[in-house]
């Protein structure tokens, strides 16, 4: 770390402490060359999650968006919002731990249509059939065909 007062580039951390909420690290440190004493903070970066549309666009995750899409698809279905609230959750949540900043829009909907599979047959194909397009009637019958198969 750089001196803020003499600019040499190697100084010295004497004391070293996380904070109360844990999300960052306070550190005194001393310059060897005017022997000056600053404090430093390190914090990890919250970089905003971001979608890459089908079209090329970027847009800034909205969990809302994604629940009101789970909460269309488990329309007069006998589904609390608590449960599909936490499945927004969780799915930002996915790609968060992995580091990611940016995601192809399909990643969610795939994500969702996980979710979806094990919580409500109905739900699922409602969702697939806006996630995948379907302009046809064999697609949904394709579709039922591999749930009934387990698939």
């Amino acid at each position: 770390m750089q001196c803020p007062f003499c600019s040499n580039k190697n100084t010295k951390v004497i004391d070293s402490r996380t904070s109360e909420d844990g999300n960052s690290v306070r550190r005194r440190r001393e310059c060897p060359v005017c022997d000056a004493r600053f404090t430093t903070y390190e914090r990890y970066e919250n970089l905003p999650l971001m979608i890459k549309k089908r079209d090329g666009r970027l847009e800034r995750f909205r969990r809302e968006k994604l629940l009101n899409g789970l909460l269309r698809a488990t329309e007069k279905r006998d589904i609390e919002i608590e449960v599909l609230n936490d499945i927004a959750v969780k799915i930002r949540q996915t790609f968060v731990e992995k580091g990611v900043t940016e995601i192809e829009s399909e990643a969610i909907g795939e994500e969702a249509m996980k979710y979806l599979k094990n919580l409500d047959e109905v739900a699922y194909i409602r969702f697939a059939s806006v996630y995948m397009d379907f302009d046809s009637v064999g697609q949904f019958k394709h579709i039922i065909d591999e749930l009934k198969k387990g698939g």
